[in-house]
C-alpha cells in the first residue's frame, strides 16, 4: 500500500467571514492511497478552532504510514487514530478504494440506500445589513439561507436578509459569538423574525445555561458536537447536532454518530468546512438521513475539481464515481 499526502489551495469565489475571522481561499490536505491497481482519495479542512493546521494534519498522517504499508485497514485507523480531520481524509480514502477495488459503490458498502438529490443550504457570511440584502437578494430563489453571526448588530442582519430573500427560510450560526446572558432573549427575538434554527451560539462549554428552559427555537450544536462519543453530554441542552467528517474523523465514525443521535431523539444537520467536491462527496451519504444539509462548501468556490458535485436549483446531485465512491 502506498500512502501520497499533498496540501492543495483552492480560491474561493469572494471573501467569506464567520466570527473568528475571513479567509479568500481554502486549504486542504489530499490523501491517496495506492494498492498497485487502484487508487482512493480523501479530502479533509484543517480547523484552526481544532489546533488544526494543513502543516499539523500532514504530520500527523505522516506518524501512521509505516502501520498502512503494513496493512492497516479503515476499521483499525478507527481504534489507532483520534477523531478529526487527519483521521477523515485516510478513512474516506479507504473508503474510496475499497470501492475502486470492489467495483461496487461506497453507499453499497455502508449498507445505505442508493442516493437522491438533497437540498443545501447556502451560506450568506458576516457583512452590514446594506452588503446582506444585495447578497440576499442574488440568492432570493435558494429556498434555505443560512446567515452566518458575530454577536454584534445579528438582528438586523436577518432583518436585512429578509428583505433580500422574503421567500427563502433562514437558518442562522452564531460560531460560539454569543454570550449567555441575553442568549434567550436574542434567540426569542430571532423566533419572532422567523428563524428557523440557531447553531452554536455559545461557546463549547459555556453552554449549560440551554439545558435551563425551553427553546424559543431548535439549537443545532457544532463546537460542542465531536464524534459519537460527545453526545450524551449534549441531551438537555440542544435539539440538534450539526456533524462534520473533519470532526468526527470520516465518514465511518459520521455513520456510527447518526445512528446514535437517532436513538437519544436528536435531529441532525450535515455540515461542512470550505472545501472541493471531494469533500463534499462522501458527506453527501450521511445526508441522505438529514434533517438539514449544509454542504453548500464546494459552491463557495472559484475553481472545484474535476468531476465536481453536480448543482441545480440548490440541490446537490449524486455524485459521479470519477470523484469518489
Amino acid at each position: 500500500m502506498f500512502i501520497e499526502t499533498k496540501i492543495e489551495t483552492f480560491p474561493l469565489h469572494e471573501v467569506f467571514t464567520i466570527s473568528r475571522g475571513s479567509k479568500t481561499e481554502t486549504t486542504v490536505v489530499t490523501v491517496t492511497l495506492k494498492d498497485g491497481d487502484h487508487v482512493g482519495r480523501g479530502e479533509c479542512g484543517p480547523n484552526p478552532r481544532y489546533n488544526e493546521t494543513p502543516e499539523s494534519v500532514v504530520k500527523e498522517i505522516e506518524v501512521i504510514v509505516k502501520d498502512i504499508h503494513r496493512g492497516l485497514d479503515r476499521l483499525n485507523l478507527q481504534n489507532v487514530f483520534p477523531p478529526g480531520a487527519a483521521r477523515n481524509a485516510i478513512d474516506c480514502a479507504f473508503w474510496d478504494l475499497e470501492s475502486k477495488r470492489l467495483n461496487k459503490p461506497a453507499w453499497q458498502i455502508a449498507g445505505l440506500k442508493k442516493p437522491v438529490p438533497i437540498q443545501t443550504a447556502y451560506t450568506l457570511s458576516v457583512d452590514t445589513p446594506a452588503a446582506l440584502t444585495k447578497a440576499a437578494q442574488l440568492n432570493s430563489s435558494r429556498p434555505l439561507l443560512k446567515i452566518k453571526l458575530n454577536g454584534s448588530g445579528d438582528t438586523d442582519r436577518i432583518r436585512a436578509v429578509k428583505r433580500g430573500a422574503p421567500n427563502a427560510r433562514i437558518i442562522v450560526d452564531a460560531n460560539e459569538s454569543w454570550s449567555s446572558y441575553n442568549f434567550f432573549d436574542l434567540a426569542e427575538e430571532l423566533a419572532s423574525l422567523g428563524v428557523e434554527m440557531i447553531e452554536q451560539p455559545l461557546a463549547d462549554g459555556s453552554d449549560d445555561i440551554l439545558a435551563e428552559k425551553p427553546h424559543p427555537l431548535p439549537i443545532c450544536a457544532d463546537e460542542s458536537c465531536s464524534d459519537k462519543n460527545s453526545l450524551k453530554e449534549l441531551v438537555n441542552k440542544y435539539d440538534m447536532i450539526n456533524i462534520k467528517l473533519d470532526k468526527a474523523g470520516g465518514l465511518t465514525e459520521s455513520l456510527e454518530t447518526m445512528a446514535l443521535a437517532k436513538v437519544l431523539g436528536f435531529k441532525v444537520m450535515v455540515g461542512c468546512m470550505v472545501g472541493t467536491s471531494l469533500a463534499m462527496a462522501p458527506a453527501c451519504l450521511v445526508a441522505q438521513n438529514a434533517n438539514i444539509v449544509d454542504l453548500d462548501g464546494s459552491m463557495l468556490l472559484a475553481k472545484d475539481r474535476q468531476h465536481s458535485l453536480g448543482i441545480r436549483d440548490s440541490h446537490i446531485l449524486p455524485y459521479s464515481s470519477d470523484l469518489w465512491g
